[in-house]
């Protein structure tokens, strides 16, 4: 268990979130519970709502808060079940809303859940092995080779989508990609040259991108962010931290749609990034993007 998981822009998330020791909160994606445990921790009569897709995480995280659980509530949900979840229990609204949209160390690091190239896995990176079936080896396997460029270049950024996408449509033809490691050097066997050893790995954009499309991420952000607002109090706050160009596009354009339909103010003219300490010490950190926008009715 990594007891040590570090919570990306935590002081900074909890400054915006104004916590009110009476209130109650949402954190949509539980993850570890860095940040469930520091909203708790602010909190008196008020509860935390921990939310995650994921049973393995939802398992560790109720672990690590054992004393909070006076304060903390855990539901197993995609965050795009949100509404789902407030009329579940009743709440006519929420105070603050939190959303941290990367991927939890626990899952990065477990092998067996396939979301990366440093160790060997089966290709798979659902976030809910319970109710999802498409997984990245589906993708990497049977996808047209053009819908692959498109995937790799718009959720990826892939500067090489159509090397990529043609190499792996003539190595499974020979034999199926199963694992991660099989992708990665698959990947890393068609780059340049100079972008073969560089500060990050040729396969993380690919990666990423199969992630996104395994999870519909972009879509379910949309939705979440839209039932989000409905579901906050006034005066209550989003705040959302991403870690992808896509994903910070949806929160930018989404958060400007609703401002300019006078349903509350942007509250970062400019996204809030990490610190040079912070990406120091956490240096998953360093894409981080947070934005945060406060409801009025």
């Amino acid at each position: 268990m990594d007891w040590n998981h570090v919570s990306v822009l935590k002081d900074e998330a909890l400054e915006y979130l104004a916590i009110n020791p009476n209130g109650r909160y949402i954190d949509a994606t539980l993850g570890l519970g860095g940040h469930t445990a520091a909203i708790a921790e602010q909190l008196e009569s008020g509860e935390v709502i921990g939310i995650d897709a994921d049973r393995d995480a939802l398992s560790q995280a109720q672990a690590r808060l054992e004393s909070q659980t006076d304060r903390v509530r855990f539901v197993h949900a995609n965050f795009a079940q949100l509404r789902e979840v407030v009329e579940e229990r009743n709440l006519e609204s929420v105070a603050g809303i939190l959303a941290d949209l990367g991927v939890s160390s626990m899952e990065l690091d477990n092998p067996e859940r396939g979301f990366s190239f440093q160790q060997e896995g089966e290709l798979d990176m659902r976030f809910d092995r319970e109710t999802q079936t498409l997984t990245a080896r589906d993708i990497v396997n049977t996808y047209r080779e053009q819908d692959l460029v498109d995937i790799f270049r718009e959720y990826g950024d892939e500067k090489f989508p159509g090397r990529i996408a043609r190499i792996i449509c003539e190595q499974r033809k020979k034999q199926e990609i199963q694992t991660t490691t099989q992708l990665a050097e698959l990947i890393r066997s068609v780059v340049p040259g100079r972008f073969k050893d560089g500060r990050i790995h040729p396969a993380t954009r690919v990666f990423q991108a199969l992630r996104i499309e395994v999870n519909d991420e972009l879509n379910v952000l949309r939705q979440f962010l839209r039932d989000a607002v409905e579901v906050l109090d006034e005066d209550g706050r989003l705040v959302v931290i991403s870690f992808h160009s896509g994903e910070d596009r949806i929160v930018k354009n989404i958060f400007r749609e609703l401002a300019s339909a006078g349903h509350g103010d942007i509250l970062t003219k400019k996204p809030i990034i990490p610190t040079e300490q912070e990406i120091a010490e956490n240096p998953r950190s360093r894409s981080a993007k947070m934005r945060v926008f406060c409801k009025h009715q």
